[in-house]
């Protein structure tokens, strides 16, 4: 497979879509935040003092798709449709992170899907810290894509 972020001279450039067609485009992307299973239960109770951490983390993480070109260099800047971020656990010490974001455009949004998940996971973590320093994010993946010229995707 041909890599398209270099230019003639072998250097990083941001790929040209302007003949690219315009498509509905969707990517799910997935983390976990592994901790112990006091700090879980106080988020799922909602005794974590600075505040509702699932809330947070959940605006944090549609912040983070929206701005993903500020931060990714490469990725173009995209009108996004729609950006949902939900949560899950173990019941145990796993915290669960899915993000889903659409649009519709000549580019995909794979990365602001795994960016989105990325905050909402670090924004965990910060409200967290206090509590525990030890919790560990990731794996963070893709876990499925549609749309666009390279077609779907399911891990």
């Amino acid at each position: 497979m041909e890599l398209t972020h270099f230019n003639d001279q072998g250097r990083a450039r941001m790929v040209d879509i302007s003949e690219k067609e315009v498509t509905s485009r969707e990517a799910t992307a997935q983390t976990t935040v592994r901790m112990n299973p006091e700090t879980l239960l106080r988020i799922k109770e909602g005794k974590i003092g600075k505040g509702d951490v699932l809330a947070v983390a959940q605006v944090a993480g549609i912040m983070a798709a929206k701005k993903t070109s500020d931060w990714i260099p490469m990725c173009h800047p995209l009108s996004l449709t729609g950006v949902n971020i939900t949560f899950g656990d173990n019941g145990e010490d796993e915290l669960y992170i899915e993000g889903t974001v659409k649009t519709t455009g000549k580019t995909g949004v794979e990365m602001e899907a795994l960016t989105a998940v990325s905050a909402a996971a670090l924004t965990v973590y910060d409200m967290c810290k206090a509590l525990q320093k030890d919790m560990v994010i990731g794996p963070t993946q893709l876990m499925a894509k549609s749309g666009g010229k390279s077609g779907d995707y399911r891990r």
